[in-house]
């Protein structure tokens, strides 16, 4: 872990606004903070918001914790459904939409009182509705441009689809940071006997789109790349997306390698699965997924399905977004924790050091790598 220089001051008392859902990430971050500067056990530096709801669904945000002065980190996770409030007597899950609402609820509730004000989003709000192909709305560029006229400093994600989203936001802080440290210790600590070479193991892109991350991964870990090519049917439109009649796979021969894929997120894992059943028949040995967030839209059974028939080996994701239950039982299932990456970087950011060496950790990378092979 790289080590802080604590050239300054804290910019302001510290407080994480855990929004609700984030309880489980915002306790383990809290424990690295309360560590790191030798708190009382029984002290906390999460302020808990409240956002009570009426009988109509409509809801206010309430703060029972000063906010002048304040260093203020809003952790929010936009896609946790497993939190639930009441409409009309039933009992709704709450949507993207029902989040990002309670956080700009939290941000008024502040009242221009805290000194600076950082939204951590892991997966960003409509981080996929990011450009314009016909005419339609641009809902990522949007919310974040709403973020900052209401008082946001600062938005810390985490591969974002496009990051290039940031362009919406051009005066204002954007960090778009990236899990492949924490994936790769995970998978080294996972896989006891993978071997880290070009002639044992491959990393395969499962569409164009993903290529930069993939080249990011082969060049650190010095491994091949290969990539599938997508090819949809533009003239159908199925679950709001065009369907995809084919993968196409581009590279060297992968008979006896272990293949890495690597991805941003598992919606329903449909494209995945399919890339790994095609990549099996090719010759592959073991097939591991990297994926940032884990959304399994579309449940669990097919993942099951495949494990069982020994098309997929082991599937990473992190615990920045909501886990179930069912998940984190699964066998083919490891969850990465990002929690004291979090902690680091709320860590740095008080104290207005530079985190750029933690937004680049190539030289963690192959430390770990080189410690792994030298074992």
């Amino acid at each position: 872990m790289a080590k802080i220089d604590f050239k300054h001051t804290p910019y302001g008392d510290l407080a994480l606004i855990s929004m609700k859902g984030c309880e489980d990430i915002a306790s383990k971050v809290d424990y690295y903070l309360k560590n790191w500067r030798e708190a009382d056990e029984n002290d906390t530096f999460i302020v808990q918001p409240h956002c009570p709801r009426f009988g109509t669904g409509e809801a206010k945000a309430v703060l029972k914790h000063t906010a002048r002065g304040i260093d203020a980190y809003i952790l929010c996770d936009c896609f946790n459904y497993s939190v639930e409030y009441k409409m009309y007597g039933k009992t709704v899950p709450m949507s993207p939409d029902d989040h990002f609402q309670d956080l700009k609820r939290v941000i008024a509730a502040l009242g221009g009182k805290a000194r600076r004000i950082t939204v951590i989003m892991p997966m960003l709000y409509e981080g996929r509705q990011h450009r314009r192909t016909a005419r339609e709305s641009m809902d990522c560029a949007m919310a974040l441009q709403e973020l900052v006229a209401i008082g946001v400093k600062n938005i810390i994600t985490f591969d974002a689809h496009d990051p290039r989203v940031n362009n919406a936001i051009p005066l204002d802080g954007f960090d778009n940071v990236q899990a492949a440290y924490q994936m790769i210790k995970a998978l080294l600590r996972t896989v006891p006997d993978i071997k880290i070479d070009r002639e044992h193991t491959m990393i395969v892109s499962p569409d164009e789109g993903g290529m930069g991350r993939c080249i990011y991964y082969s060049s650190v870990l010095g491994l091949e790349l290969g990539m599938f090519y997508k090819r949809r049917n533009y003239s159908v439109i199925v679950n709001g997306k065009n369907p995809i009649e084919a993968h196409e796979f581009l590279g060297n021969d992968i008979t006896g390698k272990d293949l890495i894929i690597v991805d941003d997120m598992i919606s329903s894992g449909e494209s995945m699965l399919d890339i790994a059943a095609k990549l099996k028949e090719r010759g592959a040995k073991r097939i591991f997924v990297f994926s940032t967030f884990g959304l399994f839209v579309d449940g669990l059974d097919k993942f099951d399905e495949y494990y069982a028939n020994g098309l997929i080996d082991k599937v990473f994701t992190t615990n920045l977004i909501y886990q179930s239950p069912e998940l984190l039982s699964r066998e083919w299932y490891c969850s990465v924790n990002m929690s004291k990456y979090i902690a680091l970087l709320i860590e740095t950011l008080n104290y207005d050091n530079s985190i750029s060496s933690l937004l680049d950790p190539v030289d963690r990378i192959q430390k770990v790598v080189k410690e792994y092979k030298e074992k």
